[in-house]
C-alpha cells in the first residue's frame, strides 16, 4: 500500500483544514514548492496536491505554485480542487501533471467526467468526499443526498485509474480513518481505492492493512505528517514490511 502525502493549497500557502471547514485553517508552509521537494527527498512516490480555492469557487488561484512544483519534482503529481471543465483539466496536464482529480463534476456533469475519461483514458481520478455516506461537493460546502457507495459503483465503470474515497468527518482529525465506509467504497469499486482521512498514527495506518486485498492500494497522508505524528519513511516501512509484527514489536511509534 502506498503512502502519498498531501500538499493542501490555500491562498497560496501550505495549509490544512479540520472536518474541510474553511474557517478552521492551519497553515504549516508559506512556501509549497520546498514541501513538495521535501517529500520527494524523503522518499515520496507521488504527491496528492489539493488546490482548496479552486475546490470552494471553482476560481484559479494557485496556478503559480502549483506550475512551480510540477516543474520542481520527478515523481508523479494527482491534484484536485475545482476541476470542473475540459480545459482546466487539459490545462493542468499540460503542466505536466500526471493526473487529475474530479469530484463536483462527478455529481453535477457527469457527461463530462465521460468525456474526459475517453480523452485521458487512466488519467483521470474520482475523488468520493462523503459525510454520513452521502457525497459532499464545492469544496464540502454542499451536501447531496447521493449515496457514496452508488457513485463509486457506478463512476468505477468508466475508464478512471483510481477512486478516493475521503471521510470529512474524520478528515483533518487524527483520530483514525473511517474503516466501514471504506470498505463500502473498496466492495463496490472497479479500480483501486485511496484512503483519505484521519490517520494520526502507524497503527491508523496498520488498520489499513486488512482492505488492500478488498482494493484499497494507497492512502493519503496530511496533518499527521506535519504534525511530526511519525514520518514519511516509517510509514513506509509499516505498509511494506512482510512481518508486521516485528515492525510493531521494534518501531519506537508503538512505544
Amino acid at each position: 500500500m502506498e503512502v502519498i502525502p498531501a500538499i493542501d493549497l490555500l491562498d497560496g500557502n501550505c495549509v490544512r483544514l479540520n472536518q474541510g471547514d474553511y474557517h478552521k485553517v492551519t497553515q504549516f508552509s508559506s512556501n509549497p514548492k520546498s514541501q513538495a521537494i521535501y517529500w520527494q527527498k524523503n522518499g515520496a512516490k507521488r504527491l496528492h496536491l489539493v488546490d482548496l480555492n479552486g475546490a470552494k469557487t471553482g476560481n484559479i488561484s494557485n496556478d503559480e505554485p502549483i506550475l512551480e512544483i510540477s516543474k520542481s519534482l520527478q515523481i508523479p503529481i494527482q491534484i484536485g480542487g475545482g476541476i470542473r471543465s475540459i480545459e482546466r483539466a487539459k490545462q493542468l496536464l499540460n503542466y505536466g501533471i500526471e493526473k487529475v482529480i474530479l469530484g463536483t463534476i462527478a455529481i453535477e456533469q457527469p457527461d463530462l467526467v465521460i468525456k474526459l475519461t475517453n480523452m485521458y483514458p487512466g488519467r483521470i481520478i474520482i475523488g468520493i468526499d462523503a459525510k454520513d455516506g452521502k457525497v459532499a461537493t464545492r469544496g464540502w460546502i454542499t451536501q447531496s443526498e447521493i449515496n457514496a457507495t452508488d457513485l463509486a459503483r457506478e463512476i468505477s465503470n468508466q475508464d478512471i485509474a483510481a477512486i478516493i474515497s475521503t471521510d470529512i468527518s474524520t478528515d483533518g482529525t487524527l483520530e483514525g480513518p473511517n474503516i466501514e465506509s471504506l470498505r463500502s467504497i473498496a466492495e463496490v469499486s472497479k479500480v483501486p481505492v485511496i484512503a483519505s482521512g484521519g490517520i494520526g498514527s502507524i497503527a491508523d495506518l496498520l488498520s489499513l492493512i486488512p482492505l488492500e486485498e478488498q482494493g484499497v492500494k494507497g492512502v493519503i497522508v496530511g496533518r499527521a505528517l506535519y504534525d511530526k505524528k511519525f514520518d514519511l519513511k516509517n510509514a513506509q516501512k509499516a505498509l511494506s514490511s512482510p512481518r508486521l509484527q516485528d515492525f510493531t514489536k521494534t518501531n519506537s511509534y508503538f512505544a
